[in-house]
């Protein structure tokens, strides 16, 4: 965490922000919990250490994790957008339960590869990408 923390500080310096305790713990925090979570959640968590950190408070410094590349945003069409790890983590995709919600990160060189030929294939040089497959998961087909 103190890489990342590090990462956090000199993007709050380059943009002339404050390194501030409430920053701090909402970053401590979000980066402790290895899950996709919403502001509102992440909010919840940070209400139960801090009663004195507001919504707003965690909706701009979450933003501005994101900012300084230590999240990404990730959209599971359940109706809010969620912030997960990007820093030191390996790319991965997405299996998401259309039924109960569930989702699975998903890792395969094999899908990388494919995507990489497509891309050559078509004389295409890509930024970055993305793959969510929408379906249903075990549980909920039983």
């Amino acid at each position: 965490m103190r890489e990342a923390e590090k990462v956090f500080i000199g993007y709050l310096a380059e943009h002339n922000l404050r390194w501030t305790s409430q920053r701090k713990e909402i970053l401590e925090l979000f980066l402790k919990m290895e899950m996709h979570l919403t502001t509102d959640e992440l909010y919840r968590v940070v209400r139960r250490r801090n009663g004195r950190i507001g919504y707003a408070t965690v909706y701009r410094t979450l933003k501005l994790i994101r900012e300084s590349g230590l999240a990404r945003e990730v959209d599971f069409s359940d109706g809010g957008v969620r912030f997960e790890h990007k820093y030191a983590h390996k790319h991965h995709d997405h299996l998401v339960c259309t039924r109960c919600g569930k989702f699975i990160e998903i890792r395969s060189p094999g899908i990388e590869r494919l995507q990489n030929k497509l891309a050559e294939e078509h004389y295409f040089e890509p930024a970055w990408h993305k793959m969510q497959i929408f379906g249903t998961c075990k549980e909920c087909r039983k």
